[in-house]
């Protein structure tokens, strides 16, 4: 089930300008302590007094539609963390400040959150050396322990969750959209083991997937991330909109360079300009070279 906060939170959402950066200032405020982000015995009390205020009694009166999207979301596993969770990532807290996502749902292994974590974005369309390139750092990274992090859309994304589960490691799949409308896809299902997946949505468990979504999600993947890595992206788009928020987010940005690099993939290109690390192929190992991107995952 989902608790009262959770759903208070949802209705505050659905007011027409009241988005994640007020219902935060609200709940920072109404706590007067950032220690209580913390705390999960919290009283919910001054939020109530809060909406009584602003919206009137009014507020509290049944909500089906909400009640019946919740309790779906419920039988399908989906579960629920909240700001004021202690189990709700610190780096959203730390990397996206006012406009973290209040209320996260969930399926899977919420403990992975708790690991290190290196997220990918890339081409949809990449090409074979590409996805190549994605296979082989999922690989690594996984004989390494460190989760892949994601969205779930096809080219790089598929690859590393695939690869990353068929060497035995974990990965966390960031939708952009609601989490009700989530399935396993068929390349996955072969290789899928809940103990070492988790399915995250910022969105309303409803929601459909949109282009401003999918963008917004970006943020999540970068803020959960202790790096990242771009591959092939194009010169606009998701992608190096994505490798350009890692940048401003401080966080490390790799962009992989090797021979045959097709042309629609001038952004790598362009983030390493702008400060992104290369991932070459070392001459001994004849597989992508790491080392750097494993020192800013323990530092990042």
């Amino acid at each position: 089930m989902f608790d009262e906060l959770t759903y208070l939170i949802y209705k505050v959402l659905r007011i027409k300008g009241y988005g994640a950066v007020s219902m935060n200032k609200a709940l920072l405020t109404l706590s007067h302590n950032e220690a209580l982000f913390s705390n999960e015995d919290h009283s919910i009390e001054p939020l109530k007094k809060w909406i009584r205020k602003e919206f009137t009694d009014r507020f509290f009166e049944p909500d089906d539609d909400l009640n019946k999207m919740l309790n779906f979301a419920c039988d399908k596993k989906v579960k629920f963390i909240n700001v004021l969770n202690h189990q709700y990532p610190i780096s959203l807290k730390k990397s996206l400040t006012n406009s973290t996502p209040p209320v996260l749902s969930y399926i899977g292994n919420v403990n992975l959150l708790n690991t290190y974590k290196v997220g990918f974005c890339g081409s949809r369309k990449a090409s074979e050396k590409g996805l190549e390139v994605a296979k082989d750092c999922a690989i690594q990274l996984s004989e390494r322990k460190i989760a892949v992090v994601s969205g779930y859309a096809s080219g790089v994304d598929i690859q590393t969750h695939y690869w990353a589960l068929k060497s035995n490691g974990a990965t966390i799949i960031v939708l952009p959209e609601g989490i009700n409308h989530f399935y396993i896809k068929k390349e996955l299902k072969e290789v899928w083991d809940w103990n070492r997946v988790l399915i995250i949505s910022e969105f309303e468990p409803n929601s459909i997937w949109s282009t401003s979504r999918a963008m917004q999600r970006n943020n999540t993947i970068i803020a959960l991330s202790n790096a990242m890595v771009l591959i092939e992206a194009g010169e606009k788009g998701g992608s190096i909109d994505a490798g350009e928020k890692a940048l401003r987010m401080h966080k490390y940005l790799f962009a992989p360079i090797y021979e045959g690099m097709p042309e629609h993939a001038i952004g790598n290109e362009i983030l390493l300009n702008k400060g992104a690390y290369p991932i070459r192929k070392s001459s001994k190992t004849m597989r992508a070279n790491l080392n750097q991107l494993l020192k800013a995952v323990a530092i990042g």
